[in-house]
């Protein structure tokens, strides 16, 4: 009796744990994981709020690149009733302008100036924020550090109309370090009107306005770091340059090289409102960048073909040096803008 129930019973417990055969066994999951239908619907919402600042990008940032078109024209705004129409009414000169912009000694001199105040901003102004960072993060209290961060980065909000003035104040003629010169018997300075020194002046005027930012995007980036691994270092005896150098500044290195990349890429776009307010002061030889260059030629003198040339020219070699920083990103062993 015992014997013929197990042999009844074994049957039925085979059918409970094999596979189905109705249903196939069991379903493997999907290739890819979940599907593009799936994550739009689930971010629906998240990409909703992508969309201003995508139609904002697309009309003032791509669309206006279509009007290149007129740096191989001879373009005159005012042979049709608006502007749309006079592109396709004025005449086609091909690389004429480009021809004429490599025999113009103005566009090399402000080339030239242009190059000059992006390696003065690059050697002074981009390691600052590092270091304070460290500073603040590594030697200062934490009610100390909010305090400073605060105060460093109280100007990045002011205009730059703002900044100039307070250093006109300062550094002026009539400001107040030359007041404190004349009166312990020494001759006033006037800083602000010296086309010598007018590009460590304007890196100055960014380091002063803009390195409390760059300090809250690396102690951002130092908030990652795990404590656990400076308790380790310090239990195992490392120092505190030790931990520093080992653990502080390997964690800072892709943000470094990500923002490299992005300096790099600006380095032809070094300060448009900036220099252009303290332009007529140092004169046109020392103050002419490519910005205020194309305004003055496109704007001022009306020759937008022209002007349009040296935007795409610029806008080329912008891309080159980003291209080119990228890739010594990816030599450091960072991702930069883009992966390989």
């Amino acid at each position: 009796m015992t014997q013929s129930t197990t042999q009844v019973r074994e049957p039925a417990a085979a059918e409970q744990t094999g596979p189905s055969p109705r249903r196939g066994g069991p379903r493997a999951p999907a290739k890819g994981g979940i599907t593009l239908r799936h994550r739009l619907r689930r971010d629906r919402v998240l990409l909703l709020m992508t969309v201003p600042a995508i139609l904002l990008l697309l009309v003032f940032n791509y669309v206006p690149l279509l009007g290149n078109v007129v740096a191989f024209q001879d373009y005159d705004p005012y042979v049709a009733d608006n502007a749309f129409e006079a592109i396709g009414q004025s005449p086609w000169v091909g690389g004429e302008w480009f021809q004429q912009m490599w025999n113009d000694r103005l566009f090399w001199q402000a080339l030239r100036n242009t190059l000059a105040i992006f390696a003065i901003q690059l050697t002074l102004f981009f390691p600052l924020p590092i270091l304070l960072a460290l500073f603040l993060n590594s030697f200062v209290r934490p009610r100390v550090r909010a305090v400073a961060q605060a105060i460093l980065y109280l100007p990045h909000f002011f205009s730059w109309v703002l900044v100039v003035t307070v250093f006109q104040q300062m550094f002026g003629g009539a400001g107040l370090v030359s007041q404190l010169l004349r009166d312990h018997g020494h001759d006033g300075i006037d800083l602000m009107t010296n086309p010598g020194l007018f590009k460590f002046l304007i890196t100055f005027e960014m380091i002063w306005k803009d390195a409390g930012w760059g300090v809250i995007v690396f102690l951002a980036a130092l908030a990652s770091v795990s404590p656990d691994l400076y308790e380790a270092a310090a239990m195992d005896g490392a120092s505190r340059w030790r931990r520093m150098w080992h653990i502080t500044l390997p964690a800072l290195r892709p943000v470094v090289a990500l923002l490299l990349v992005l300096q790099v890429g600006n380095a032809l776009t070094v300060g448009f409102e900036q220099i252009l307010l303290q332009r007529t002061a140092v004169g046109p030889t020392a103050a002419e960048v490519l910005d205020t260059y194309v305004w003055n030629v496109g704007l001022l003198n009306g020759n937008f073909s022209y002007a349009a040339a040296v935007g795409i020219v610029k806008g080329l070699f912008g891309l080159l040096l980003v291209f080119g920083a990228n890739k010594v990103a990816h030599l450091m062993g960072e991702q930069g803008v883009y992966k390989r």
